[in-house]
Order: C-alpha cells, then sequence, then structure tokens
C-alpha cells in the first residue's frame, strides 16, 4: 500500500520508518527544507518516559488567578476572538479533575513505556548519532509542600512501573554536584534513574537519511501542503507546490497545523498549540561544560527543564496559549538565560549574555485537552492521525508511530489503543 505521511517532525518521521519497515510504499511531505525543522528543532530534549502526568490536573482551579495575571507566570494566557482557543480551553478545564487526570497519567505511562522499547529496538536496528544519553532526571523542589504532593504521585506511579525516588537535597546533590553552585534553596526532589535525552532533530534528520537508502520511500521537502481533494469520503490526492500527490491512505501528523487541514475533510480536532521557548548553551570550554549539569533537571516551580545534549546544554520553558504567534520576546529569552545563571552559574560563559549565541526558538506543541493524543483511524476511509502529543512528542514518538502502524496493519497493538482514538 501507498502511504502519504504529511508532517516530517519526530511523529510523522517515526510513522515514516514504522510504515516502511512493514512493506508499505511511503511519501512523507514537509514544507521545511529539513526534517525536525519545526517544533522538533528545539524542543526541551528530555525522554521522560516516567513524567507524563498531563497539564491538566485539579491544581489549576487554585491557579488559575495566577495564570491569568502574574507577569512570573511560567503559563500565560492571550485570549482572543478564536472558538477554537475557548472551546479547547472549556475542554481543558473539564479535564481538570483527579479521576481523569489519574486515568490519562495511567493510559500516557503505557505509552511512554511502550515507546521507550520501541525506540530501543529501533537503536538496534540503526545506529544513529543524536547525542542520546541514559543520564537519569532530577526534578527539583524549592516547595515542601510540592515535595509531599509529589511523593503522592510518585506512590501513584509506583503501582504502574515507574520506578522513582523522593530525595533529599544532599542525596540531589551527590547525584548532580552542579547544581550545588545554585542560587536556590531546594527542599528536595525526584529522582528518576532511567530517564533519558537527546536531539529531537539530529534523531529525525538521520531517520529520513536511513530510510533514503531503502526502496519505496520519498522525501518531498520544501513542499507546502495547501489541501485535501476528497471523493466519496476517501481522500483521493493532497495538492502541494510539488503538484498533487495520490495514496491508498495519508496519515496526518503536522503537529499544530493539523486541526486547520482536518477541517477539509469534516473533522474537527481538539488540539491547540502550546507555544514554548528554548535556548541551546554552547559548553565551549572545560570551565563550561564542568558548571553545566549531566543530569536532566527539571526546576518545577519555574518549569523550566534542561537537558544536557554533549557539549551543548538546551534550555526549555513556558506555557503560552497565543495562538500561532511566531515571534520570540526578549523576555522568554532572558527568563531563560537567568534561569541557567541561577542554576548552573559560570556554564553561560564569557558569552553568555548574546542571545544570538544561544539559538532562541520558539515552537508550537500541539495539546488536546485532556493531554492523550489522537491516533489512529477517523471517519473518512482513508485518513488516519498521529497528533496531539503536546509536550511529550518526543517521548512518544516511537510508541505512538508503532501503535498507528499496527492499526494500518491491521494487527493487534502491544498497547490498548482506545484511550487514543479519535471520536467526534
Amino acid at each position: 500500500m501507498h502511504i502519504c505521511v504529511l508532517g516530517a517532525g519526530v511523529i510523522g518521521v517515526t510513522s515514516a520508518y514504522r510504515l516502511l519497515r512493514d512493506g508499505h510504499q511511503v511519501t512523507l511531505i514537509d514544507a521545511r527544507p529539513q526534517a525536525g525543522s519545526g517544533t522538533s528543532l528545539g524542543n526541551g530534549a528530555q525522554l521522560s518516559y516516567s513524567y507524563v502526568a498531563p497539564l491538566a490536573d485539579p491544581s489549576v482551579w487554585t491557579h488559575w488567578p495566577h495564570y491569568l495575571f502574574s507577569a512570573d507566570s511560567p503559563l500565560s494566557l492571550r485570549p482572543q476572538l478564536d472558538p477554537a482557543q475557548w472551546r479547547w480551553l472549556l475542554q481543558f478545564l473539564g479535564a481538570c479533575n483527579a479521576t481523569r487526570v489519574q486515568r490519562t497519567t495511567i493510559d500516557l505511562l503505557r505509552l511512554a513505556f511502550y515507546s521507550r522499547d520501541e525506540l530501543s529496538q529501533l537503536q538496534q536496528d540503526l545506529p544513529l548519532a543524536f547525542e542520546h544519553r541514559i543520564a537519569g532526571k532530577l526534578v527539583m523542589y524549592t516547595d515542601p509542600a510540592g515535595l509531599d504532593a509529589a511523593r503522592k504521585q510518585v506512590a501513584f506511579q509506583a503501582r504502574h512501573g515507574c520506578q522513582q525516588e523522593i530525595i533529599d537535597t544532599a542525596r540531589c546533590l551527590e547525584i548532580e554536584p552542579a547544581l550545588g553552585n545554585s542560587q536556590r534553596n531546594w527542599a528536595g526532589g525526584v529522582y528518576t534513574a532511567s530517564e533519558a535525552a537527546g536531539d529531537c532533530a539530529l534523531f529525525c534528520q538521520g531517520l529520513v537519511e536511513a530510510m533514503r537508502a531503502q526502496m519505496g520511500f520519498r522525501f518531498l521537502s520544501s513542499t507546502a501542503i495547501d489541501s485535501l481533494h476528497l471523493q466519496n469520503q476517501r481522500i483521493a490526492t493532497v495538492h502541494t507546490s510539488a503538484g498533487a500527490i495520490a495514496a491508498d491512505s495519508f496519515v496526518l501528523a503536522l503537529g499544530a497545523d493539523s486541526a486547520a487541514l482536518a477541517r477539509q475533510a469534516g473533522l474537527r480536532l481538539p488540539v491547540y498549540p502550546l507555544k514554548g521557548y528554548s535556548i541551546t548553551v554552547p559548553l565551549d570550554d572545560a570551565q563550561t561544560q564542568a558548571a553545566a549539569p549531566q543530569v536532566s533537571i527539571t526546576d518545577i516551580s519555574r518549569k523550566i527543564v534542561y537537558a544536557r545534549l554533549g557539549n551543548r546544554l538546551r534550555v526549555a520553558g513556558r506555557v503560552e496559549l497565543v495562538g500561532l504567534d511566531c515571534s520570540i520576546p526578549p523576555r522568554a529569552i532572558d527568563e531563560l538565560r537567568q534561569g541557567v545563571d541561577t542554576l548552573f552559574p559560570g556554564s553561560l560563559g564569557a558569552g553568555g549574555h548574546d542571545n544570538a549565541r544561544l539559538s532562541p526558538w520558539a515552537g508550537f506543541r500541539p495539546a488536546t485537552p485532556s493531554g492523550l493524543p489522537l491516533i489512529g483511524a477517523t471517519p473518512v476511509d482513508n485518513l488516519f492521525l498521529n497528533v496531539g502529543q503536546g509536550a511529550l512528542g518526543w517521548t512518544l514518538a516511537c510508541g505512538s508511530a508503532a501503535l498507528l502502524a499496527a492499526q494500518i496493519g491491521g494487527r493487534k497493538s502491544a498497547i490498548d489503543g482506545t484511550p487514543f482514538r479519535y471520536t467526534k
């Protein structure tokens, strides 16, 4: 079967790889000249298989005034005359209840563990170079009450296969000595030894190059996707800047742009872009390399993540509901740079206040209100979805692709795909 995958971020690239491995002919299309050049380019780099609790949480109700009105809130909302934004927000608030959050967390953990296994298998099959390291992860707390709440979450997740520890500050500093120079009063942290990190964009590019060497694969880069042409409740062709592309089936994996294209097929996807920012700090000498962490770090109060990628440090944060505003305001980059200065002084080096040197980036995480991605069939006979992974796209990519490929191939999947089905 000839399958056309729309979108060459990490979700689309891994989908293409699994479908090609199943023996299908695959065409991968993306508007950018290189795979992994959109939201996959500058993401937080952490592969957080055990830290998948959704953004929708009962605590949102008590923190809502802070999110709306505080200048230093890590989550901000710019209300717009956009029905999709308000519809998403109402559904998001409806998902902020304890019972639903626990169910969602269990489903996401199953998909995350599946994804970890699939990435491990892929690495055995293909020796890709993408700065992958299993160095562990520390989620750091300054608030004792927050650490107590984390203790309950760790106990809950332990019943579903997670191996995590609540540890005191002294033990945190043993695991990551670079935290000893931070200007924060830590209460302790959650340590997960099995967590990893890797450069998502390098992974996408390496995987596409590996697929290029195989029969039945083509990558149409720099090819804008304009519209869908439907006949008899099926997609006949997708119209692009390179002409009309016909296929037996189509996979929609365009991230935050998926909802707009899906509307042409009569589908209303509950997907909205959550904007985030990152910088990538070059660690040019022994001093900056020693000052930066080896373990992945999440500063939970500021919602900033730090991940070591060889001699670079990826720093990412913020969640903004502002539509598809591509601008990168200086205050967002200043906030991330100040986070590095506070936690890991010395790692920025002599040129640390030159923003251009830090490769400022903004991207749009395609999120559903509940946090569960949409994977599988749609009411359009030959259109399949793989979208809505939100901030967990890198973590969930390989598992999502394997689940999708099993459904397209009519095979029983390793995990239950029911929670990820699209419903009107």
